[in-house]
């Protein structure tokens, strides 16, 4: 990311965790919930599934990594692991945001970019991301993953896939509206990007979300949120999602 695009972005979450402090009585979930209920019922499959992930792979004895952390929306699924944790973010309010709704002795927050981490090398067993391997270069972003993790370490993430034009739109269209910068968008992750995050693991796998999301608002409409989500989830297997997918999660097991 350029500097420019760096600074515009930095600045967004400052303000943005500025205007959380000033609202009284941030309690745990921040902004409204935590995780994958911090959103819409018909959009939750993909955060429901990278908290199952959690839950089966990390141990309580790991040391966890958390990059692009944000408010901590999805820290409080790392946590429940009883894990040790390191939350980064390039925003110091926005990871005040977070400790002020996530207390544990287990948690710690460093403000870091997430090109250039201010850890050893082999340091830790999992290098958690939801959503930010769009907020850095992607040569940096990726090699920094490997450097710091253990061998035999895991990467996890969850994020948007850059293929479908419709969602590309829709982004596009966020950019105008100034609520992205043109780097997130040219380096929103693709199935090249992920194939190459997944060498130097001994095993990686990838489940992806959403064919049909930009219409599950109407349909929602028409027949209530919950079976919208089902109906998505149904196309979804029925048509293999997999180029037109709008989220994805990814997980790579036992870094070389």
């Amino acid at each position: 990311m350029t500097v420019d695009d760096k600074k515009t972005e930095y600045e967004r979450y400052e303000q943005h965790a500025k205007r959380l402090l000033q609202q009284p009585g941030i309690g745990r979930g921040g902004e409204t919930q935590i995780g994958s209920l911090a959103y819409k019922t018909i959009l939750r499959k993909p955060y429901i599934y990278y908290e199952m992930l959690i839950r089966k792979h990390v141990s309580q004895d790991w040391k966890i990594l958390e990059i692009a952390a944000g408010t901590g929306i999805h820290t409080y699924e790392l946590l429940k692991t009883r894990a040790k944790l390191i939350a980064t973010d390039i925003s110091f309010h926005s990871l005040k945001v977070m400790k002020r709704h996530l207390e544990s002795d287990n948690l710690n927050s460093v403000v870091a970019d997430m090109e250039i981490l201010p850890f050893k090398s082999e340091s830790f067993d999992l290098v958690a991301s939801a959503g930010s391997l769009s907020y850095g270069d992607p040569e940096k972003v990726d090699g920094e993953i490997r450097r710091v993790l253990r061998p035999g370490g895991m990467f996890l993430c969850v994020d948007s896939l850059n293929h479908n034009p419709i969602y590309r739109l829709n982004r596009f269209f966020h950019y105008l509206k100034n609520e992205r910068t043109k780097k997130t968008l040219k380096r929103m992750p693709t199935l090249d990007r992920i194939e190459s995050l997944s060498k130097g693991f001994k095993k990686s796998e990838i489940r992806f979300f959403g064919s049909i999301s930009y219409l599950m608002p109407a349909v929602a409409l028409v027949v209530g949120p919950d079976f919208a989500a089902k109906f998505s989830d149904f196309v979804d297997k029925l048509v293999k999602v997999r180029r037109s997918a709008f989220k994805f999660v990814f997980v790579a097991r036992g870094r070389l």
